[in-house]
């Protein structure tokens, strides 16, 4: 795809049009048909919409030429966007929509009267420029709006290449602020950009088959070879790069353009004065500058000095000073002066506004003098989705987590670095915290951290996934559990941080991964840790000891409760227990199709007590108990209502953990979520009169890693052959469509 298949594929459209309005003796004076939007442009992708006006003096009737021209375009069978307007009306919707507006600047003469569509040109143009100060903010405003829905391209899982931010859209709008006159953007570098993205909306629509601007997962493999790029991670570099650097001239435009707007007067000047911040640093205007007299070549702290005062003041750090410390800096010293590592960790802290700073820094190239080892990461997808991001810019919202809980912790200065490099060992085939530790030792130790800093900073990057991992997915009362963390967290120093950076992170994951749920889990387990390492800290109560059994649980029924949560609801459900009670709670969900994001089970006494986080926020008590109660006589029958398999998903990891308890045998089931596992499980294993002493389910993203802790049913753990068999039973059950047979609902 080319700009010249788009300048062909607008010429053939405009003869399209033409033809249609002379056919029809459309009037030569008082009556236009233009051409708006990306048409006017002559930007038409495969699939675009033709979107066209036609407009006519205010004294002219064109409702019979109207009529004539639209039937030869819907004839055509072409994608028609159209509609008839007043010169007046024309220029009345594009003072009052500025949607109406930005599509009139880029308005294109199609047929009828020349000068009617000059006449239009000049007026909106006219009027665009003298508004410009009160539409400005009005326009920022739609487009911040605009980019909290839609994300960024350069880093959201699925991007829209024409509404995300530094997308198609965000091209268009520099294009009109330009046109305002009160700033002025790098046109070379945005038009270059432009086209580009431009060329890969084109390969969209050929590959989708329709006016699709978003990039599906499924997608890259053919947008890649459409490309010529070697691979799916190429591609995905290719265009988000892109996105990056619209991105950026936009924040530097906007800065720009709002400064321009609050200069109202004559008498301010045109030229801000300096304003010395450090040695060598200074602020003009909002950016941060190099100072008169400054040497980059003398002082190589330099860089990071303008970049961590340029975030500490929530301030521009201009990219040519940026590009020139880039340039002309002095390579830092190895190991690192404690000032140059303060300023890092002082940048790294500084919160919100360390992400302009940081992207000037890698658009500039000055990032590379820092911190090389950034290219390993840069532009990277994650390969979960649960990620909203790309993995560097995760990195980067971890570090703004972290800043905001510093005083958490004795070394911020871990904790930040540590954040920082967290997700270093990406890209590669071995697991990526294993991949990490040692870059992460060995730039710590470029940055002058002592070998006590250096050894915190690689454990926690090796281990950083440690507690999330194990808090959803183990039993917090086995004693094999806190074992985990202290066989490699032996400090309370280091947990500390530990807890911190893994709030941090799953704060920068997604709201999912931090929700009341997972965030209660890890600080209990953390809680738990540090009372085994520190004698004088008490345990916590046990996390499954303290429900109340209702009256009617002990009358022999089963109850549920409901109460909200987090984008959904938390059911406990509470009954004598039995083999198969689980297997019933977990069908009644399935039967109704309610998502369950993680869940937890025991033993009290002689009842079975289970808590569900759902997504369904209007689940009703009453409801549930009667599909439960049709479930156990067996008046329904879930097994028949579950999907089967997809044949073309992983198939499920079911396994055995001898290492994660004593006192039970855990089985740690891996598959595609889906309506009905744990129903699928819990029924296999009561078909084999096996008891589920505790279960602990998590879905985060497409995965379900579910762990059960199992016994015998007047036993303890299972036999090793048992614990095969009951292995063997699952993996067949979430194989293949579960069987019709239902559970043993024995008492």
């Amino acid at each position: 795809m080319s700009a010249a298949e788009r300048a062909h594929r607008t010429a053939a459209a405009d003869a399209l049009c033409q033809q249609a309005y002379q056919s029809c003796g459309g009037a030569d004076a008082g009556v236009a048909l233009v051409a708006v939007g990306g048409y006017g442009r002559s930007e038409l992708a495969p699939y675009s919409d033709l979107d066209v006006v036609l407009v006519h003096d205010d004294e002219v009737e064109a409702g019979e030429v109207a009529h004539r021209v639209w039937y030869p375009l819907w004839d055509s069978g072409a994608n028609l966007d159209h509609s008839v307007r007043s010169f007046s009306e024309m220029l009345g919707q594009a003072g009052s929509d500025l949607r109406v507006a930005l599509g009139l600047l880029d308005v294109r003469h199609l047929a009828g009267d020349p000068n009617l569509t000059l006449r239009l040109r000049t007026h909106v143009l006219a009027r665009w420029r003298k508004h410009a100060r009160e539409q400005v903010p009005q326009l920022r405003a739609l487009v911040r709006s605009r980019h909290e829905l839609m994300g960024e391209l350069a880093h959201v899982s699925v991007p829209d290449i024409k509404e995300a931010a530094g997308g198609i859209r965000d091209a268009t709008v520099l294009r009109a602020l330009m046109s305002t006159w009160l700033v002025d953007v790098p046109h070379v570098d945005l038009e270059r950009s432009r086209m580009a993205l431009l060329d890969v909306r084109d390969h969209v629509h050929e590959i989708t088959g329709r006016g699709s601007d978003r990039i599906a997962p499924e997608i890259w493999p053919q947008l890649a070879a459409r490309l010529g790029a070697p691979d799916e991670r190429t591609a995905q570099v290719h265009v988000r790069e892109l996105g990056r650097r619209i991105t950026h001239l936009s924040r530097l435009s906007w800065r720009r353009a709002e400064a321009a707007v609050a200069r109202r007067t004559p008498s301010q000047p045109r030229r801000p004065q300096l304003t010395p911040l450090g040695p060598g640093v200074a602020m003009s205007g909002g950016e941060v500058v190099l100072a008169p007299g400054a040497k980059p070549a003398e002082d190589p702290l330099l860089l990071l000095r303008a970049a961590a005062l340029a975030a500490e003041n929530a301030a521009v750090l201009a990219p040519p000073t940026a590009a020139r410390l880039a340039r002309d800096i002095a390579p830092l010293p190895e190991p690192w002066p404690a000032e140059a590592r303060q300023l890092m960790v002082r940048l790294l802290a500084a919160g919100r506004p360390l992400l302009d700073v940081w992207e000037t820094l890698e658009q500039t190239g000055a990032l590379a003098r820092i911190l090389p080892e950034w290219e390993r990461i840069r532009s990277l997808p994650h390969a979960s989705v649960i990620h909203r991001f790309t993995v560097d810019r995760h990195v980067v919202e971890t570090c703004i987590e972290a800043g905001g809980l510093i005083r958490q912790v004795a070394r911020p200065d871990v904790l930040m670095v540590a954040a920082l490099l967290h997700d270093i060992g990406k890209g590669s085939l071995t697991e990526h915290s294993v991949a990490g530790a040692p870059i992460a030792r060995a730039v710590a130790t470029r940055m002058g951290f002592d070998a006590e800093g250096v050894d915190l900073i690689g454990q926690l990057v090796r281990w950083h996934l440690l507690l999330s991992a194990t808090a959803t997915t183990r039993d917090p009362d086995d004693p094999a559990t806190i074992a985990v963390v202290t066989d490699q967290v032996t400090r309370l120093e280091s947990l500390a941080l530990l807890t911190t950076l893994t709030e941090a992170d799953a704060r920068a994951t997604s709201p999912k991964a931090w929700s009341t749920w997972r965030a209660g889990l890890i600080l209990d387990l953390a809680a738990r840790v540090r009372a085994t390492l520190d004698r004088d800290t008490p345990m916590p109560a046990s996390a499954t000891a303290d429900v109340a059994i209702p009256r009617e649980a002990r009358a022999g029924a089963t109850t549920f409760t409901v109460e909200p949560a987090d984008d959904g609801a938390r059911v406990t459900v509470i009954g004598p227990d039995r083999v198969g009670l689980l297997a019933d709670v977990a069908a009644t969900f399935a039967f109704q199709r309610i998502a369950v994001r993680a869940a937890r089970a025991w033993s009290q006494e002689q009842y079975a007590v289970s808590v569900w986080e759902v997504g369904d926020e209007g689940v009703l008590p009453a409801l549930l108990r009667e599909k439960f109660d049709a479930i156990r006589e067996g008046r329904l029958d879930p097994a028949q209502r579950l999907r089967a398999a997809d044949p073309r998903a992983l198939a499920p990891s079911v396994e055995v953990r001898p290492e994660a308890s004593t006192q039970a045998t855990v089985l740690e089931v891996r598959t595609a979520d889906r309506p009905g596992v744990v129903y699928l499980v819990c029924a296999a294993l009561a078909r084999m009169d096996v008891t589920v002493r505790s279960a602990h389910v998590d879905t985060l993203g497409p995965q379900a890693v579910d762990v059960f802790y199992l016994q015998e049913a007047h036993a303890g753990a299972l036999s090793d052959q048992r614990a095969a068999e009951a292995a063997h039973a699952v993996r067949a059950a979430l194989s293949v469509e579960a069987s019709s047979a239902p559970p043993d609902r024995r008492s």
